[in-house]
Formats: C-alpha cells, structure tokens, sequence
C-alpha cells in the first residue's frame, strides 16, 4: 500500500516523464509536488517506488521512469481524465459533420480524425451487424458479361461488388434466381441468410441454375462483405513518430498486426468495456512481444438499438494518459450522435 506522499511522486513521475521523455529527479520533483518535501526525502521515497516496481532507473542517473507496474496504478488510481477542449470538441463536431452517405464512410473517417486529435494509430469498428436484416439484392449488368452485386440492408449499409459471369449463362434463369433470393431471404437476420444460403437455398437456386456455384458465390461474397466486422484504421505512419523499437523487423511485425482483420479483433475486441473507457498497458493488450511497448486505449459507443461499436487508441506506454482518455471519451459521445443522426435521417426517408 502506498502512502499519499509516494502516490504523489509516483503521479508527479508519470506526468513529468510522459510530457517530457526525461528520467526524473529529486530536484525536478521537488518543484512539481503540491507539498513542500526536501529532495533527499523524495530520493527516499523514489527507492522505495523503484524497490516496490512502480520506477525504475534507465541509466546510472538518479533519475527514474515508470515501470509498466508503475503506469497501470497510476492510472487507476491517480488519473484524472482531462476535460476536452472546446477547440477539440468544435474539431470532433466539424468533422463528424461532413455529408456522408453510407455507415462505412462516418466510421472509417472517424479512424482519421482520432488519429489526428491524439498523434496516435486509431481503429474503429462499425455497430454490431447481429440484428440487421437483408432488405433487396440485385444484379446490375455492366455488359461485356460483367455484372454489380448489390445486397441493401435494413441499416442502411450497402454492399456491392463487380464479377464477371459465364458467357454460357442463361440471364433469364439468373433473374429467376434474383427473384427467388428476394422472396425468400428479404426480411431475414444476415445470419440467418448466411445459415439458408448453407442448407436449402443452393437446392432451390439448382431448379434455374444447371451450375448454381457461380452465382451462390457472387451472393456469398457481397453477404460476406455486409456481415463481418469491419475494422477501419487511422494513422498507420504515425507509429514511425512513437515507437521505440525502430528496427525495421519489429516495425514489420506490428504493422502486420495492424493489417490483420484477426489479429485486430482479438486485440481490440477481447475484454472490451460494456461501458466506459478502458486502458491495457504492455503485455495486458495480447499475448505479443510487439505490442509490449504500447497502450491501448479503448471504449465502446452505443447508437441504441442500432448496436454498439469500438473505437480505440493505440500509443507508447508514455502517453499522456489524462488527455487520451478524455479525447477517446469525448469522441465516443459525439460518434454515438452522429450514427444516431444518420440512422434516423435514413429511416425518416
């Protein structure tokens, strides 16, 4: 148990260090305590820190740096998250404030904007796809045997894709087959219709289609496409500007991380918040050397009934953790709004 005199010092450490990049003395700390303490007692109480593993020393210096420890109890502990700014906040509505036209579009830019407000690499994930349902999906021919897969859901999304048919393939049979989709499947959880697309659809289609496969593709594709989770990343280059690690093997390797749809899911999604903002620092955020250096910072946002979504922070474990959380809180607020806004404009079409 810390006493209040190490809580502050240990405070004192983590905002001097993460505003600075210096290791921290008794002298600095002596100018930056509320309380009025000789610099050889706070040297005393930065050996018991360092001895407990809140700090630890860089070099031989006397200065000292949080350790991974050091950071995860000053942020449940000693943190205040700072309020946003009013220029911050008017950056946040603007921007969210564009002309969008599809979910995709607001989701993707907020990975941008997050990422320009805090320097870090942001992700974002679109609301949870469980309760949508299919609406239409069509085929537009384009000629030259090229046709657009377009599947609409209830959301609002849609999805669409080009492919190149069979020269041998009968249309008229095609738009049969159209039809039966639409019949059969509009009106259904897109996890239904992935379910009927695996049993008794293939057999039904096999009535127009002499070679169903081609077509059951296509629709398999572009229902892929508007089922999973969608995860936008914002920043990438701006881990060159944070990271430790600058050998070109470990930057490789997270940037691999970063493009894997997986690897982003089991990170970012594993142990996510019902509510709130959350913070993992170091080993916490995956079993991944590569990520050891790092915090995320993550919090989920809730349109109502239309799902909930995630937005995250990915930075050095010397962040500035008061405003980061308090950017990432303001920004999850003001999302929320805006996908709110946009699925009621939608429906009161």
């Amino acid at each position: 148990m810390l006493t209040q005199r190490q809580k502050q010092i240990l405070q004192a450490i983590v905002r001097q260090y993460t505003a600075t990049g210096q290791p921290v003395g008794s002298k600095v700390l002596a100018d930056k305590l509320p309380i009025k303490v000789s610099s050889a007692t706070i040297r005393n109480e930065m050996a018991v820190l360092e001895r407990e593993g809140f700090v630890k020393k860089e070099h031989s210096s006397s200065g000292r740096v949080p350790s991974k420890q050091g950071y995860r109890y000053y942020v449940d502990h000693l943190l205040d998250p700072a309020a946003v700014t009013d220029s911050d906040l008017m950056v946040i509505q603007n921007s969210l404030g564009a002309d969008f036209h599809k979910i995709d579009e607001i989701v993707s830019h907020s990975a941008d904007i997050l990422s320009a407000l805090t320097s870090y690499t942001a992700f974002t994930l679109k609301p949870e796809q469980k309760d949508v349902h299919l609406s239409g999906f069509r085929l537009v021919p384009l000629g030259n045997q090229k046709v657009i897969a377009i599947l609409v859901t209830d959301s609002g999304e849609v999805e669409s894709q080009s492919f190149t048919l069979p020269k041998n393939l009968d249309t008229q049979a095609l738009e049969a087959v159209v039809r039966l989709i639409n019949d059969q499947l509009v009106g259904l959880p897109l996890a239904v219709v992935v379910k009927h697309l695996q049993t008794d659809i293939p057999i039904k289609i096999s009535q127009y289609l002499h070679s169903p496969d081609g077509f059951l593709q296509i629709f398999d594709s572009v229902l892929g496409r508007a089922a999973r989770e969608k995860y936008f990343v914002g920043g990438r280059l701006n881990i060159l500007g944070y990271s430790d690690r600058q050998n070109p093997q470990a930057l490789r390797a997270l940037y691999g991380l970063l493009d894997q749809s997986d690897n982003l899911s089991s990170i970012i999604d594993s142990d996510s918040p019902n509510d709130g903002v959350n913070v993992k620092i170091g080993s916490e955020i995956a079993n991944n050397q590569v990520l050891n250096d790092y915090s995320l910072i993550t919090a989920t946002y809730d349109v109502n009934q239309y799902g909930k979504g995630i937005i995250a922070v990915l930075g050095p474990t010397r962040m500035p953790y008061s405003r980061t959380i308090g950017l990432v809180d303001a920004f999850r607020r003001e999302l929320a709004k805006r996908l709110l806004d946009y699925y009621h404009n939608y429906y009161d079409l």
